[in-house]
């Protein structure tokens, strides 16, 4: 079968595999999509110190199950639409034992710590497989990245009464876009790029601002998500949030940021850290995917938005130069998804 990988910087290239089966308790699927993220961009570049030498990329899936070996649930069955949760948890660390999963210390994630899902078969097992029923294999593929901004709105306890202030508006921001709104908050969204923002807009955010103009006019947000990991951001976020307000960080930054920390204490704010998303989030995304399918085309979310996240679809063999492109001009891109097993 065909797979890719990165093999050094500025460089991927469609390999051959040996196709697998499912042993004890895994599930095989037949990839349609799966979507390259910020972190197979930075790997591509060589900037991603967490991923493998020669990395098979990829963890936003749009799936079919092919085959289920011994001992899987009946509830999974074989030509079933799934996505998949792309990390790993060790089950005996500090966040393992308090539930808290998503931030396994141990974590491996697929197509970074560990070979992800460019390729046309993979084997997982089935607790790590979401069933997707209802949902179109493409947008199937976008559930994993909206989940995560889903739940930095959950990490910021977000309700009807808060202003929340969005920071970054690609596929992450937007999802913590999409569920602000649907938690019935006021959302100001910002980014520097003015075709994010519009999207962002009639995604439902009340307000939005470029980030390279003067912030005038606009109401103090209670919650402020930072989903850029630039140090310019996380020092707005600090300053821009109300005082007694919410600060949830998504982005990685690079290196260390310089915090204005009298502000901290000042405006006695908590600062949560949010990583990856738990399987009420992805719930909650599926969710808000089938409602869109049937949505007005007024501001939410709705079918000919979801298809806007879609900047591209590639062949493996057209990767390379979708990435180049990307690296060009990173702001201009939301999502490029490869296409597998295109020939049914």
């Amino acid at each position: 079968m065909k797979a890719l990988q990165i093999p050094q910087p500025r460089l991927v290239r469609v390999i051959d595999l040996p196709e697998p089966t499912p042993g004890p308790g895994e599930i095989l699927l037949r990839l349609h999509y799966v979507g390259f993220c910020g972190s197979d961009l930075n790997t591509f570049r060589g900037r991603n110190a967490m991923a493998k030498p020669d990395v098979i990329p990829g963890h936003e899936i749009g799936a079919v199950i092919a085959a289920t070996g011994p001992g899987v649930p009946e509830r999974f069955r074989p030509g079933q639409v799934v996505t998949v949760n792309p990390y790993t948890n060790c089950g005996g660390c500090a966040s393992c034992r308090a539930g808290r999963y998503n931030a396994c210390e141990n974590n491996e994630t697929l197509g970074v710590q560990r070979d992800g899902a460019m390729r046309e078969y993979i084997a997982l097992p089935w607790q790590k497989i979401i069933p997707a029923d209802g949902i179109d294999l493409r947008d199937a593929a976008l559930i994993e990245p909206m989940s995560v901004g889903f739940h930095a709105v959950a990490r910021g306890c977000v309700v009807d009464t808060d202003t929340v202030l969005v920071i970054g508006c690609g596929m992450v921001g937007l999802g913590a876009v999409i569920r602000a709104v649907r938690r019935g908050a006021t959302v100001i969204a910002a980014d520097l790029d003015p075709e994010k923002l519009a999207l962002a807009r009639e995604l439902g955010a009340a307000f939005t601002y470029n980030t390279a103009e003067e912030w005038r006019g606009l109401p103090a947000p209670s919650v402020v998500v930072e989903a850029v990991g630039a140090p310019a951001t996380y020092r707005l976020a600090i300053e821009r949030v109300d005082f007694c307000g919410r600060v949830v960080c998504i982005g990685y930054a690079k290196g260390d940021v310089e915090l204005p920390t009298s502000l901290i204490v000042k405006k006695e704010l908590d600062v949560r850290g949010s990583r990856n998303a738990t399987p009420s989030d992805f719930e909650a995304v599926i969710r808000a995917v089938r409602q869109a399918y049937d949505a007005p085309a007024s501001p939410g979310l709705n079918r000919d938005l979801l298809a806007k996240f879609v900047s591209g679809t590639v062949k493996p063999g057209e990767a390379q130069a979708a990435l180049e492109r990307w690296d060009a001009a990173p702001g201009k891109v939301f999502r490029i998804l490869t296409q597998w097993n295109t020939e049914n």
